[in-house]
């Protein structure tokens, strides 16, 4: 027998690190988006829109829970808003329902809070940017001229072991806010950070993920001057030193 020849027990040992390697390759990938799971969810709001028309060229609210669980009734009562935030889910499964959640009110302003579960499921900063252009795309493609305005990822004490990659998406999406008229970043990232730097525990409810009502005070002062009048961007570049803590 040549002593090229493999042995059996060296190809089972080959054979059994390759499925090793294998396994612990699939263990590091990021948890991928699943929008069947949130097809009762937008059946829901389909319905509820039966029931009572949303108003025309309203201001559109749309993301996980930081969106569903805002209410926007108290926070802008001046202004035709309307709530399309399903809890848990991911930038992607924004994009895969946009027609459904965003595209069929014809809104005139779009605030898209998103990105926090996707880190948390393993997503790069890199690719959370990646599926937030790809929103930016579709709801684009449908509605040209609509103005886009992304909450910046917020710190948590929850996830606060994340910060430095929520840091980064939030550093690629501003630049893409800076090169774009329509596109807007509205940076909650500073203000919600104490003199220590961290996470202002007052701002989050006791699972120190999910926004309590001063947590919504801040994100209302910071997004309302956006929402007042649709041409100004004034405050967009003011907030970059908050954000980099």
């Amino acid at each position: 027998m040549s002593n090229n020849a493999a042995s059996p027990t060296g190809s089972l040992l080959t054979l059994a690190l390759g499925a090793s390697i294998a396994t612990a390759a699939l263990a590091a990938e990021p948890v991928p988006c699943k929008p069947e799971v949130w097809a009762e969810a937008i059946a829901a709001f389909a319905k509820q829109d039966e029931q009572e028309a949303p108003p025309a060229d309203g201001v559109l609210f749309v993301g996980s829970s930081s969106i569903r669980l805002w209410d926007l009734k108290k926070s802008f009562p001046d202004l035709p808003t309307i709530n399309r935030g399903f809890g848990g889910s991911q930038i992607c499964d924004a994009t895969h329902y946009a027609d459904q959640l965003v595209v069929k009110h014809r809104p005139r302003v779009v605030v898209f809070y998103a990105g926090d579960n996707d880190i948390a499921a393993g997503k790069s900063a890199e690719q959370v940017h990646r599926d937030f252009l790809a929103f930016v795309e579709k709801v684009r493609k449908a509605l040209p001229e609509v103005r886009i305005i992304f909450v910046s990822i917020k710190p948590s004490v929850a996830r606060w072991k994340l910060a430095d990659e929520i840091r980064k998406a939030n550093a690629l999406i501003r630049e893409e806010a800076s090169d774009e008229k329509m596109l807007v970043f509205v940076d909650v990232w500073g203000e919600m950070l104490g003199d220590d730097g961290l996470p202002r525990k007052e701002l989050l409810r006791d699972d120190g993920l999910h926004l309590s009502d001063a947590g919504y005070a801040v994100w209302t002062k910071l997004l309302r001057p956006h929402l007042e009048n649709t041409d100004n961007r004034e405050g967009t570049k003011d907030t970059k030193k908050d954000s980099e803590k």
